[in-house]
């Protein structure tokens, strides 16, 4: 597996490229901002992004998203907790989330818990967890947890956004993160990367 971590923006917001060494097919996990760093790294493996998968519609996770679509014509995935069943769903939640600053195309995606992410052989499990925001999603799969800003190393995401909860986000952790093994490589929206076990066992916004 090709791996690539990104820290791009002003908030400092973790980009992630993941590639399949056999067919160099790949996709970019929020891209929040500085799509030509991103797309520079891309080029580097010569791989070619097939989707793009936001966990939220955040705005410092979501700046880049037009420019990497537009450039390598990959389809967006977004969790179908921004409720598939509305049209223009996720644009109203990304316009509410950035003060309507954020441009961002429609999604081509929905993924719901249990859904699956599949590239060039690669296997991602898709797990809601919705707290942090209403249409927050996880991948998992190979041993590593693209937690988007669910989890963080000793921390987990605000819940003093609108359609955010405390309580909510806890659950979400408690029983759907926490559930994984404990050797499970976390990498999250922000920061340093982590495993489950170091969280079950010392993070401090956890009950």
């Amino acid at each position: 597996m090709i791996f690539k971590a990104l820290t791009v923006g002003f908030i400092a917001t973790n980009c992630y490229i993941v590639g399949s060494e056999t067919t160099r097919e790949a996709m970019v996990v929020d891209p929040g901002a500085d799509a030509r760093a991103i797309l520079k790294a891309v080029s580097a493996d010569g791989l070619s992004v097939s989707l793009i998968v936001v966990t939220h519609g955040h705005f410092d996770h979501i700046g880049a998203v037009k420019a990497v679509k537009d450039a390598t014509g990959a389809r967006l995935a977004v969790g179908a907790g921004a409720d598939k069943s509305k049209p223009g769903a996720f644009i109203k939640l990304v316009a509410a989330m950035s003060g309507g600053s954020a441009t961002v195309p429609g999604p081509d995606l929905f993924l719901s818990d249990g859904d699956s992410v599949d590239i060039g052989g690669l296997h991602f499990d898709v797990i809601f967890t919705p707290g942090h925001s209403p249409d927050e999603i996880c991948l998992y799969g190979h041993g590593i947890l693209f937690s988007g800003d669910t989890l963080f190393n000793a921390g987990i995401g605000r819940t003093d956004f609108p359609g955010c909860s405390y309580e909510q986000l806890e659950h979400s952790i408690l029983t759907k993160l926490f559930t994984l093994p404990d050797d499970t490589i976390v990498y999250p929206g922000h920061g340093p990367e982590t495993t489950i076990g170091r969280e079950k066992r010392g993070n401090p916004f956890i009950r």
